[in-house]
């Protein structure tokens, strides 16, 4: 069907992409035009019949004749999709696969316009055999950008190789709420830490260039204030005033947007009554008038039909869809709006054909920016020798161990001696492949994961006596394990129990229309307590497991705590009764040997929080860059967090010396430097996070008591010193004045540098 003239301009690479996409415009129909605002769900766009791949007949309807503009998650496999090991793909048939499915769009419709595919890849890409990261709150933990931005760009072309064109990532919320079941998958509390680690996941996947086969689009999550959730309630309402989300909030993504960022995704939750899928002063007004946001804007999974099943804004689909597309929607993910409803209401006039044609070249533009008209298929024979190799693997444990944070370590306790003579190895993540790597994962070969036991197996000698039990499940509240796991510490010098939480989902949850998991009031045998839609209304240990470490520390043998899990909890027992801590969050693939190699001293740990530790949730929200008037202390409690972003201990000591600040007196547009001596004063080679913090001393609207605005991660030898020097301009130093215009009041500005809470060094910078 489709039209061979190869004279056609949009078909000519040497013209320039805005001219190829008009004339590719000026030549569709309506009925095209609508087809390339749809994408559709991937993973039943085929059927796996032994070896052989099968275009499914529900597909081919589906694009014959009209088309579509994209497909989503081709390669996803999970509980959500229902795809196994079984029925799902190896990466070589998912890049037969897709060029499959390419080849028959583009031989089956009149223009021959190719498919966006597009992917899931927040922290890996969620394809079978793809490697498997830490994830994102586990990257922010090692404050170490340019280590992410190579993750991301190993991910991107591993997504690439495969076919995949668009990643899903990175997510861009701020998490001041750990409640919230989303928080393993954002950086964290703080909008710069979040700007520095979204700009290097852009630039890993976007690279300097589309039109390659190792780069991909990165789609930014979630627009805008997602994890300002009332309650912590997944997709709730957002409780924030205008000047919190331009300062706060919204920088987060421009900076992305600034680094080249060519998708945004909207997010299911409402500001101040209005939905962020049908807002058109964020879609419209600030992405595209503000920040000239050339690139296009998706919803969430069916977020349209949300407007109208979720937010009733919206009397059926049809006003949904023109809600969507008017205020700056321009490719309806998983939903029918688009589909069947948004032709009808621009035939009729409801829809404008200029907002129509506005979407349209919008996806049509990115398609030429990916090479795809000249491209559109990729070459299989490479797959199987980049997806999940062992390069890629070895990386994944580098950010494990740098992201592993020391959290407590009492008489120096760790590292532990290899040739330990016996070692009780406790607790339920101690050795289970799921509950290590987060949610959005596919499911896994176990040959492929190395858990905690795994690694220490690997590190001790082999005269090292090792005792495992499981003690007990994450949920389960029963005690039958108990006996075992006291035994086997009561037998060991030391015991490591491995405790937390888990992301991973079952082959048995239900999913809503969104693709998050429903949780379930009536018992189970699954772990998972975070993770999309798994919300908490309390931050303890979950089922028994803090009655079991109660019962280990009965026995007097020294606990050293490792926790693996995805939000912060409220370990106060534990940080009062266990000889050490180790934070991994889910540490992914490789995260059993990161973990080993900091037990054992082969790496010093440096990963530092990027969110606050709550004692307890009657004290939320405890984000460190709080108001001044905003911390008291309550009757039975402190205000202050269990522990405070920004911390984590090493196995040496670093001293800081010699802050200067020079000039010292600056005009509101000038500029400073920063600059601290750090010494390593201890006995072996560590990281440290140099951190620089701002405080305005007095202004004319309230400013947070500090704003981290610099950090930088560096090694030193022990008795070595590095100065690390930061820039201070009027981008860190301005807010929004009372008219929400930015301004550089004059003023004292105290500086603060350092390490942890203890280690600070403090000057002043006076603006004139």
């Amino acid at each position: 069907m489709k039209n061979n003239n190869n004279q056609l301009k949009y078909k000519n690479p040497s013209l320039p992409i805005d001219k190829r996409v008009a004339d590719l415009l000026s030549r569709m129909t309506l009925e095209e035009k609508i087809g390339q605002l749809n994408q559709i769900l991937g993973f039943k766009a085929y059927k796996k019949q032994d070896a052989r791949i099968i275009i499914s007949d529900k597909f081919k309807n589906v694009i014959s004749g009209n088309g579509i503009g994209a497909l989503y998650g081709v390669l996803r496999a999970d509980p959500w999709t229902g795809v196994t090991l079984k029925t799902g793909l190896t990466p070589k048939q998912g890049a037969e696969a897709i060029n499959a499915i390419q080849h028959f769009a583009i031989e089956n419709t009149r223009l021959g316009i190719p498919l966006i595919f597009s992917e899931e890849c927040p922290h890996g890409h969620m394809a079978i055999g793809a490697t498997v990261f830490p994830v994102l709150i586990s990257l922010a933990s090692t404050w170490n950008p340019k280590l992410i931005e190579r993750m991301a760009s190993v991910i991107a072309v591993e997504t690439r190789i495969q076919g995949g064109l668009v990643g899903y990532g990175p997510i861009l919320d701020v998490a001041r709420d750990p409640r919230w079941s989303r928080v393993e998958e954002t950086f964290g509390e703080d909008p710069y830490l979040c700007s520095q680690m979204g700009v290097a996941m852009v630039k890993g996947f976007q690279g300097k260039s589309l039109n390659t086969d190792h780069t991909i689009i990165a789609t930014l999550k979630h627009f805008a204030a997602y994890g300002e959730s009332e309650g912590g309630h997944n997709c709730a309402p957002a409780h924030i005033g205008p000047r919190e989300l331009k300062e706060v909030l919204l920088p987060v993504f421009h900076s992305a947007i600034e680094a080249g960022a060519q998708s945004v995704m909207t997010s299911y939750n409402e500001i101040d009554g209005v939905p962020c899928t049908c807002n058109k002063k964020l879609l419209t007004d600030i992405l595209r008038y503000q920040w000239n946001f050339e690139g296009f804007v998706v919803s969430d999974c069916r977020a349209v039909e949300v407007l109208y099943s979720h937010h009733y804004i919206a009397n059926d689909l049809t006003e949904a869809a023109i809600l969507a597309i008017e205020a700056g929607v321009d490719i309806d993910l998983g939903g029918e709006a688009f589909a069947d409803f948004l032709l009808k209401a621009t035939r009729q006039g409801m829809v404008s054909i200029d907002v129509i044609n506005g979407a349209v070249s919008r996806i049509l533009r990115v398609k030429f920016l990916l090479g795809l008209f000249e491209k559109p298929y990729v070459d299989t024979d490479r797959v199987e020798s980049i997806v999940g190799c062992k390069k890629h693997r070895q990386l994944s444990g580098e950010i494990a161990r740098e992201a592993i944070i020391l959290l407590k370590n009492e008489n120096n306790i760790l590292p532990l001696k290899k040739d330990i003579k016996s070692i009780a190895v406790i607790g339920p993540n101690a050795h289970n492949i799921y509950n290590q790597l987060g949610d959005y994962t596919t499911p896994q070969y176990s040959k492929d994961i190395l858990t905690v036991l795994d690694g220490i197996k690997k590190k001790v000698s082999q005269n090292t006596v090792i005792h495992y039990a499981r003690g007990c499940r994450i949920k389960d509240n029963s005690k039958e394990g108990f006996f075992e796991a006291i035994e086997a510490v009561k037998k060991s010098e030391v015991a490591i129990i491995v405790v937390g939480g888990s992301s991973a989902r079952d082959f048995d949850l239900e999913h809503d229309l969104t693709g998050e998991a429903i949780v379930s009031t009536e018992p189970s045998i699954s772990d998972m307590e975070c993770g999309e839609g798994f919300d908490r209304s309390e931050l303890d240990l979950a089922g028994v497991q803090l009655d079991l470490l109660k019962e280990i520390h009965r026995t007097g043998i020294p606990m050293v705590v490792v926790l693996i899990k995805g939000r912060p909890l409220s370990i106060n027992w534990v940080a009062e009764n266990s000889s050490a801590i180790i934070d991994a969050w889910y540490p992914g693939q490789e995260g059993g040997n990161a973990i080993a190699d900091v037990l054992f001293g082969d790496y010093n740990p440096a990963g530092r929080l990027p969110i606050s530790v709550p004692k307890s949730v009657g004290q939320l929200p405890i984000y460190y860059s709080h108001k001044p008037s905003a911390r008291k202390n309550y009757v039975f409690m402190d205000s202050k967090p269990l522990f405070p972003f920004g911390y984590g201990l090493s196995y040496t000591t670093f001293k800081y010396s010699n802050l200067k600040i020079v000039p010292k007196r600056i005009l509101p547009t000038g500029e400073t430097k920063v600059s601290v001596d750090i010494t390593n004063v201890g006995s072996v080679t560590g990281d440290e996070v140099v951190q620089m913090y701002i405080r305005d001393e007095i202004s004319s609207i309230t400013r947070p008591v500090e704003e981290l605005k610099g950090f930088e991660r560096i090694t030193l030898s022990p008795g070595e010193t590095k100065t690390v020097k930061f820039s201070i301009t009027s981008k860190e130093l301005r807010f929004l004045d009372i008219n929400m215009n930015y301004i550089v009041e004059p003023g004292k500005f105290k500086i603060m540098v350092g390490g942890n809470r203890d280690n600070i060094l403090t000057d002043y910078l006076k603006v004139v």
